[in-house]
């Protein structure tokens, strides 16, 4: 049996009387990439630690990302380019994907071969991948079950495969040693029943262990009245019966959104953390990192049971530092960072950094990086009057605090009915850049989309609708998730906290801002934290085109 050993007491009291050097720490500060990065899964493979999260219907889908410190991450490539050709992902017939697709995957290393296990709410189904090398891939769809196993936690052990999974109470299912299949007869009963009464959010988000003598479920609740709660069960036989224990429960930053549910991964040296996320609001759910210690046999996260904002941690630090998300500048050099070219993130000629994902699935030959070298040129593939339903849209992750995300257009190629610009991405967005009327006419436009709840119904309001003197303008969208408040010159309003500011500028240097802002919302019909996005598509007919000659993105 491959298992994890809880050091003991004494191993933790031997003196190494030759090693003199001070072990290298590093301040952590909560949250780490302050970006969204939800669902974590973490494990580590000799030095080096990979996270795999949920990005639901962007495509390729299911970044994995790597680190050498637990603190900086960078996206190394994606288990998948897309998981169907068909409506949904296509933005046709009414279908999507939004809120749906993939979902809190599972990572695993077994025998040499790493397993990628999680849900398609899109399609109830549960889809395994696998990769001999998971820096690189490529990962290849390995088995497809008909059985949706929400929030799956896989575990092997010794020559036998379990996933837990389930949303209130907890089951356990046996698999094929290898993930082929669901077993034929094998396990597949209740495992945990979790509490009712009090609870707001039953058990879910399920992470399986086998370390030392223990089984170990974590997983996330919510009970009334109190944040979000990471909850630990244990038991030494593997179908229980399970006894439970609080192992985090608290907020960070001044919020009062609880922070729980991820992974747990032991370092080389033996020390443990935990990756949890916190709910941030519009720039979606954040991930921490807390130090864990063994107390009688519990997995305790944080300071005793609540999280630490910061703490000093026993961990040289990663120098490649992070790229989960980065300025573009279309220039085709190294400094678009690609990690492993992914197939969708390709022209045939060139490729974009890892950074990018689709909303939902592009169109071949729809964008190029080499036909007007260095711009990013993209096609108008859609004709639509719903930016929603446009595919070749662009984007990637926002980042808190406080950040800017600005682009240089060029829309010589734009054609009667076209809409071409930035966009703050969700389903409350903003939208600023240029629309072409019936005559030709280019109009720079800020627009904001109230979707609509309960009775109401979608609405458009435009804050502006300028004439273009010219082909070229820069456009800026400025995000403030977490307000700074103080007398500085760039200092906010504590009401601020939320709210996005769209500009436009014809010279680059001289921006013009409407009165009103955009008050970001995160919603459950997308499920995702806002991001900036580069969107190009028609009312009226193809054929038109818009060039973006770079993406600049800063915290400031």
């Amino acid at each position: 049996m491959k298992s994890i050993l809880i050091p003991s007491l004494a191993a933790l009291l031997i003196v190494c009387t030759s090693c003199t050097k001070t072990p290298a720490t590093q301040e952590v500060q909560n949250p780490l990439t302050y970006t969204d990065i939800p669902d974590n899964d973490v494990i580590r493979v000799g030095k080096d630690y990979y996270m795999v999260s949920t990005t639901m219907y962007f495509c390729p889908g299911a970044p994995i990302m790597h680190s050498r410190d637990l603190v900086h991450w960078r996206i190394a490539n994606y288990i998948y380019d897309y998981l169907a050709d068909d409506d949904t992902y296509n933005l046709r017939n009414g279908r999507n994907a939004y809120g749906k697709g993939q979902w809190a995957t599972t990572l695993r290393e077994h025998e040499g071969t790493f397993y990628a296990l999680f849900i398609a709410n899109d399609q109830r189904k549960t889809f395994v991948y696998t990769t001999q090398d998971i820096k690189k891939g490529p990962w290849k769809r390995h088995a497809v079950y008909d059985r949706p196993f929400h929030d799956a936690g896989l575990l092997f052990d010794d020559d036998k495969a379990y996933v837990v999974w389930g949303n209130g109470d907890l089951r356990i299912t046996e698999l094929e040693p290898d993930l082929s299949a669901i077993k034929a007869g094998g396990i597949d009963q209740p495992l945990i029943n979790s509490p009712r009464e009090g609870m707001g959010l039953r058990a879910e988000g399920a992470h399986f262990y086998h370390i030392g003598d223990y089984y170990y479920v974590l997983e996330i609740d919510w009970p009334r009245g109190g944040p979000r709660t990471e909850t630990c069960w244990r038991s030494k036989e593997l179908l229980g019966p399970y006894e439970s224990k609080c192992v985090l429960q608290g907020t960070i930053g001044g919020r009062g959104d609880g922070v729980a549910q991820g992974a747990i991964v032991d370092t080389p040296k033996g020390d443990w953390y935990a990756i949890m996320f916190q709910d941030h609001g519009a720039v979606g759910r954040i991930p921490t990192l807390q130090p864990v210690k063994w107390l009688d046999g519990w997995p305790i996260m944080g300071d005793g049971g609540k999280p630490y904002d910061s703490f000093t941690a026993a961990l040289p630090e990663d120098k490649a530092g992070d790229m989960v998300w980065d300025s573009d500048e279309f220039d085709l050099t190294p400094a678009n960072k690609y990690a492993t070219p992914q197939p969708l993130l390709t022209d045939g000629k060139a490729f974009l950094s890892p950074v990018w994902q689709w909303n939902h699935l592009p169109i071949e030959g729809m964008w190029s990086l080499t036909e007007r070298e260095g711009w990013l040129r993209l096609r108008s593939t859609t004709v639509t009057d719903n930016l929603m339903e446009a595919q070749g849209t662009l984007t990637q992750r926002t980042a808190g605090p406080r950040c800017i995300s600005e682009v240089h257009l060029d829309v010589t190629g734009l054609q009667p009915g076209d809409r071409a610009g930035l966009c703050a991405f969700q389903s409350n967005y903003g939208t600023i850049g240029v629309e072409v009327d019936n005559s030709g006419q280019r109009f720079v436009t800020a627009i904001l989309r109230h979707p609509g709840f309960r009775n109401m119904p979608e609405r458009l309001d435009t804050l502006t609708r300028v004439p273009m003197p010219g082909n070229e303008v820069w456009l800026r969208i400025r995000y403030v998730f977490t307000p700074q408040v103080d007398n500085t010159p760039n200092g906010d309003n504590p009401q601020d906290a939320d709210h996005a500011w769209l500009a436009y500028s014809f010279n680059g240097t001289d921006w013009t801002m409407p009165m009103t802002s955009l008050a970001m919302r995160y919603t459950l019909d997308l499920f995702t934290g806002y991001r900036s996005a580069l969107y190009c598509y028609s009312t009226a007919a193809l054929g038109g085109y818009a060039d973006f000659d770079y993406f600049h993105q800063w915290k400031y």
